[in-house]
């Protein structure tokens, strides 16, 4: 093989490695459409797929209007970001992650909303995080953390999603992302919520 060729081929041989990271990530709907989001391609950080946060929000539909997002492990960002693209009046991203903070504070930079979205770098589990922060709009809490949570943290989970929804101000809507491990049943009103499957994701809607 002339050596150009053979130059060639091993380039291709690499590429897959480079594009082996999800690319593409943007939000889907509202005043933001179509505008790109970070992301590192961190399969630890896991974003909802795209079909299943479009999915998600044409189920929420109007109601996501004036809501105080609450995203409790942001990743990127995008269903906070989402969320005030479609007319939440704010939205508040917890990430405890340090570096991946940084990519979610790029992403709020990035689409002007400094003034709507406040990032907080912290442990999501630390109940004083976010007892009487989160003010009597009512909320729009979106819980997406690792599916390995919902083993190894159940406790944590029950108590972090149960705490949330004894605290959340009336109207308020919860929308959980688990996979098949996570047992709804289990969670404080179980028969309050509807049950969506995406797989391998399981979605969990609650309103208040």
């Amino acid at each position: 093989m002339p050596r150009r060729a053979q130059q060639r081929s091993n380039r291709a041989s690499r590429a897959p490695s480079r594009r082996a990271a999800p690319v593409g990530l943007r939000i889907i709907g509202g005043v933001f459409r179509g505008r790109k989001l970070r992301y590192s391609g961190d399969p630890a950080v896991r974003p909802m797929k795209d079909r299943v946060r479009e999915a998600v929000f044409n189920l929420l539909g109007p109601s996501v209007r004036g809501k105080h997002a609450v995203d409790l492990f942001a990743g990127t960002g995008a269903l906070g970001l989402e969320a005030i693209s479609r007319g939440a009046a704010k939205a508040t991203l917890i990430e405890h992650h340090v570096p991946t903070a940084r990519v979610v504070a790029e992403n709020i930079a990035s689409l002007g909303l400094k003034d709507q979205a406040e990032l907080v770098v912290a442990n999501v589990f630390l109940r004083s995080l976010w007892q009487d922060r989160l003010g009597t709009v009512p909320w729009l809490v979106f819980c997406s953390p690792p599916y390995a949570y919902y083993v190894d943290r159940r406790q944590q989970m029950l108590d972090l999603v149960c705490g949330l929804i004894q605290d959340a101000p009336r109207e308020s809507i919860f929308v959980v992302e688990a996979d098949e491990r996570c047992d709804f049943e289990t969670l404080c009103q179980p028969e309050a919520w509807s049950i969506r499957k995406y797989p391998p994701a399981v979605i969990g809607i609650f309103r208040k």
